[in-house]
């Protein structure tokens, strides 16, 4: 897509720009929930660019949380070396998510990555931006219903194979009764998880609800759970964040338990290193967000498609231990791992 070149600009007012862009990929305060977004404005020399492909990134992430920030960074890196502009806005209530589709289809961007943690709600705008001739690809959630709902490719974690990873994880420390913790009810991935780690683990594996968005909430759940079954000797996580309060929890409640999580940050790999966290299964979201963007810009100049439409690029998962959390210990430090 082309648009008019824009008048010309005094050499001063470029610089200001230039100047304004990359202070915004810097500063976390450019995106955020609902409408707050950011532009990649800028190639990757800090010059002014016209006519870009204009990709709108739409998460069910939560405002605030570090594993979005990790997909973000990724993305806004693929859009700086494509000269892509790139708008990020998220919602967690799928309704809004589908709305902030729909404001994308109206916007008439050039492409669409989005995430399917509530497929169903997705169906509808997904299928008015097909029919808009935008095409859209799936990320992070959404592995089974990708390819139904005619997204052209897929990048991210199959969570049922990392689950069932996870449960043989489990059986090689001796492991007897896992307790999975679910801070989001009827999302994809994280039922995919756990229903995963029940599969291959040959201990008990019980499933426990919590509201993820009251974390003080999430930590007296747990602690309550640990005091009131002793033999639960394992607490598998499905984020860095919750992992954290879990070893907490077991803490309060006098536990014996170890604690396992699904992804990580720079404090779960200080977590991994200390011993405080068994292991963690990394799917990369830096990867993910990246990859996204980036073959939006394929697909549009050269017609590519990842995976043939017919396969998932696979992200994950990667099992990090006390024995390898040095090898990716500097990159999430960096805020990509």
């Amino acid at each position: 897509m082309t648009t008019p070149p824009p008048p010309q600009a005094s050499s001063g007012s470029v610089r200001t720009a230039a100047l304004t862009a990359a202070l915004c990929l810097l500063l976390a305060g450019c995106s955020g929930s609902g409408g707050a977004r950011f532009d990649a404005g800028a190639d990757a020399a800090g010059s002014a660019t016209t006519g870009r492909i204009k990709v709108a990134l739409i998460t069910h992430g939560g405002q605030g949380d570090a594993f979005w920030d990790r997909v973000q960074k990724g993305a806004r890196a693929a859009a700086a070396k494509d000269g892509i502009a790139l708008t990020y806005v998220n919602d967690s209530d799928p309704a809004k998510q589908a709305k902030l589709v729909r404001d994308a289809v109206r916007d008439k961007v050039d492409g669409i990555a989005v995430t399917l943690a509530k497929p169903q709600a997705m169906k509808g705008p997904v299928g008015e931006a097909k029919a808009a001739g935008i095409p859209v690809v799936g990320l992070n959630s959404g592995i089974d219903a990708w390819r139904s709902q005619g997204l052209l490719s897929y990048f991210g974690q199959d969570e049922s194979l990392a689950g069932r990873a996870v449960g043989d994880q489990l059986d090689a420390i001796k492991a007897k009764h896992a307790l999975c913790v679910i801070h989001e009810r009827g999302n994809v991935a994280l039922e995919a998880r756990c229903a995963g780690v029940k599969k291959t683990f040959a201990g008990q594996t019980e499933m426990l609800y919590v509201e993820g968005t009251d974390m003080n909430s999430v930590d007296a759940a747990v602690t309550a759970r640990l005091r009131q079954d002793p033999t639960i000797d394992e607490v598998v996580t499905n984020g860095a964040a919750f992992a954290l309060s879990a070893v907490k929890s077991v803490q309060e409640a006098g536990s014996r338990a170890e604690v396992a999580t699904f992804d990580l940050d720079k404090d779960l790999v200080k977590a991994v290193t200390d011993g405080d966290v068994q292991f963690a299964v990394d799917q990369q979201p830096y990867l993910q967000g990246y990859l996204a963007v980036d073959a939006l810009w394929l697909y549009r100049t050269n017609g590519n498609f990842s995976g043939g439409g017919v396969a998932p690029v696979l992200t994950g998962p990667a099992i990090v231990t006390k024995t390898n959390v040095a090898s990716v210990a500097r990159f999430a430090a960096a805020g990509t791992r």
